[in-house]
């Protein structure tokens, strides 16, 4: 038999479990759409955002395999294990979501996921440059 404090424990760890579960499935159904802010040139770096628009340039360094790219103007980075799964050319429609950093004083945007960047639509494929990061 438990006793008196031993059975509040054992109710709280219940009722803490069951809100974790319940948290989990309520998160599991909210997307990025609900999450992100549209990207905006002021927008405060650790923030997340959503970015949609055309890509006008992509290069993947030389050290690392990074993505960099430019879409309407603004510098989006994408980690080369992420990159690994990210298909991108100049001239695609892209909507993406990340993360707003400053790197060596330039704002950009990280995105972490290659879930969080999608190709709307094709250019055809471009050489890509290479840029030393």
């Amino acid at each position: 038999m438990l006793l008196r404090q031993e059975r509040i424990a054992l109710f709280l760890l219940c009722i803490v479990a069951l809100g974790l579960v319940i948290a989990t499935a309520i998160l599991a159904g909210v997307d990025n759409a609900t999450l992100a802010t549209e990207y905006r040139a002021d927008s405060r770096d650790g923030i997340f955002v959503h970015l949609s628009g055309v890509t006008a340039e992509v290069r993947t360094t030389q050290a690392g395999g990074h993505i960099i790219a430019t879409v309407n103007g603004t510098k989006v980075f994408i980690p080369s294990d992420t990159a690994r799964d990210v298909a991108l050319n100049p001239g695609d429609q892209v909507s993406l979501y990340g993360i707003v950093q400053t790197y060596r004083g330039e704002r950009e945007i990280v995105v972490n996921s290659h879930t969080d960047i999608t190709v709307l639509g094709t250019s055809g494929s471009v050489e890509n440059g290479r840029e030393q990061r």
